[in-house]
């Protein structure tokens, strides 16, 4: 009797809760099949049990106190009843996974190469030479330059992407039938996240490998996939062929989740009237820079009216990072203005100096040169009518302080006093952004990672600023939650006229939210204006470069899409 390369039937997981043995369920009852060359996607939104099921086919959650019910079979292993001798032949031998973070999953104190062959030699009794031999072999058969001399670099000497191809390359080491990677691409910009889809695909065809791709961009399993699972709260709700299921979806929630996904040929928002303005003002162009001076630039009569000032200004912007022949710049001579009610989008590879303009925009770094104006008048340093989201919100709020406090602290900050005003202050925000009153003793542990990006949001609106600057705000969230957070910054715009920087490696997501787009290369603008215009034509070649490395829905024009990216990328 022949076995498919997985067979998981009635798949149940539950998870220990509390101290007196309660479980809550994870994965409910999820079956599937995956045939070797084959690739399964399995999407949803977070907490519908993906990654619970991936980690099941390796037998990740022994020792864990979950408990397991159903069958799951790896190449003809059954993995629940496996002994610790079959498992660790399992994982790495038979089938290997990818995981979201390279940095978490590659020791930072080893050379890349040294850990690539540690593996080989757990799984193969080969010698030490033979096993770095091989660990160089798959270093380049992954796309990493000069594998030998780079087999010796440490994880923190490579970037993003690269360490991404090296967490491959140490799963391809032991020629494994089944590769899982779970959200192996969420952290990348456009252009890498594209080789790297591009390098799976690859691998597939090269070496008939089965792909279990966990993941919450439809985008990216519609580029990778033969078909596609969807699961919702731990079930599967809908399974076919990728095209079928993109195309003409069975289930309302798969309709749902595919309406939630932000896409470059879909249609924009309509933007409020400021947004309008703003947008009619951009086709002028950018600022020219400005002389060193803090005279306003409308004190005299000539100067133009206070309604045409904009809410911030950069001219000839430039950081340099480093010492000596080390010295890089990471943002160099930008210029550009933001009005009241406008979005401007900064889109770019990571390394192409957005968030270091972000971060100068609203004071917490000092240009090394050129200016930054507000409402007509240089400033240094943080002043007041300016806030920041930040990409992480569980970095950026303290886990010791309920979110209430940490919504407050601008108001305090700001002088406020009366407590009773500040707490009635910080719970109308609370419901403001979609969270409620009540949730304002509560700790950051107990919200999603959606509910904590609101509390983000209001707490950068606390002190009614004029501008805020979104550094990557929705990168680490599944489509739909994306979705609900980009709106909602776009009706607080609408209502209260707050001009936005919208920092984003998503060219989709840019396009949803903008009013002008600013595309930035090697600490440049390269290309800049109306986003419409930006992305329908673009003059600039990495511009273009970059929407062919953007997610296509429909999987004949991501064939299509592939084959061009790779005539770029040659």
């Amino acid at each position: 009797m022949t076995h498919s390369l997985v067979e998981v039937t009635d798949l149940v997981v539950d998870f220990p809760v509390g101290g007196e043995g309660e479980h809550v369920r994870a994965v409910d009852g999820v079956s599937f099949t995956l045939e070797a060359g084959h690739a399964l996607g399995v999407v949803g939104e977070s907490g519908s049990g993906k990654s619970t099921v991936a980690a099941a086919l390796l037998g990740l959650h022994r020792g864990t106190g979950a408990r397991l019910g159903g069958t799951v079979r790896v190449g003809g292993t059954d993995v629940a009843a496996a002994s610790a001798a079959e498992l660790r032949r399992l994982r790495g031998g038979t089938a290997a996974m990818v995981f979201q973070d390279p940095l978490s999953s590659l020791d930072p104190y080893y050379a890349i190469g040294d850990q690539i062959a540690e593996v080989h030699r757990i799984h193969a009794d080969v010698s030490r030479r033979a096993a770095r031999a091989r660990a160089v072999e798959v270093l380049d058969r992954v796309g990493i330059p000069d594998a030998v001399r780079r087999s010796r670099a440490r994880p923190h000497e490579f970037s993003g992407g690269m360490r991404q191809r090296a967490l491959i390359a140490m799963a391809l080491a032991c020629e494994p039938r089944l590769l899982i990677a779970d959200e192996p691409t969420t952290a990348l910009d456009v252009t890498v996240q594209a080789q790297i889809l591009d390098l799976l695909h690859g691998l597939r065809e090269e070496r008939g490998l089965g792909l279990l791709l966990v993941t919450h961009d439809v985008g990216v399993a519609a580029e990778s996939v033969d078909e596609v699972l969807v699961m919702r709260g731990g079930s599967a709700v809908e399974r076919g062929p990728v095209a079928s299921v993109l195309a003409a979806p069975s289930e309302p929630y798969t309709r749902a989740l595919l309406a939630a996904v932000p896409r470059l040929d879909g249609p924009r928002p309509v933007r409020g009237a400021a947004g309008e303005q703003a947008r009619r003002r951009s086709r002028g162009s950018a600022p020219d820079p400005a002389p060193q001076t803090t005279e306003r630039p409308d004190s005299s009569p000539a100067g133009p009216e206070p309604a045409d000032v904009p809410v911030v200004e950069a001219f000839s912007l430039r950081k340099e990072f480093g010492r000596g022949r080390r010295k890089v710049a990471a943002v160099a001579g930008v210029s550009l203005a933001v009005h009241a009610g406008e979005t401007l989008g900064i889109v770019g590879e990571s390394g192409s100096g957005k968030s270091t303009l972000g971060r100068m925009l609203v004071g917490l770094l000092e240009p090394g040169s050129g200016q930054v104006r507000r409402d007509g008048v240089e400033v240094t340093g943080i002043a007041g009518g300016v806030q920041m989201v930040f990409q992480d919100p569980v970095s950026s709020l303290n886990p010791r302080r309920s979110v209430g406090e940490s919504i407050a602290d601008p108001l305090r900050a700001a002088g406020e006093r009366d407590e009773a005003a500040v707490r009635a202050r910080v719970e109308e925000l609370l419901l403001r952004v979609g969270l409620e009153a009540g949730h304002y003793d509560r700790y950051p542990h107990e919200f999603s990672g959606g509910q904590r990006q609101r509390v983000g949001i209001a707490r950068a609106l606390a002190p009614r600023p004029r501008l805020i600057v979104c550094d990557e705000p929705v990168s680490a969230l599944d489509v739909t939650t994306q979705a609900q957070v980009t709106a909602l910054l776009a009706e607080l715009q609408r209502e209260l006229g707050i001009a936005l920087v919208f920092i984003a490696h998503d060219l989709a997501v840019v396009r949803q939210v903008s009013d002008r787009v600013a595309v930035m290369r090697a600490g440049e603008i390269v290309e800049e204006g109306p986003v419409d215009e930006v992305y329908d034509r673009p003059a600039h070649p990495y511009t273009r470069q970059l929407l062919a490395a953007v997610p296509a829905l429909d999987p004949a024009l991501a064939a299509g899409r592939r084959r061009t990216r790779q005539e770029v990328f040659a």
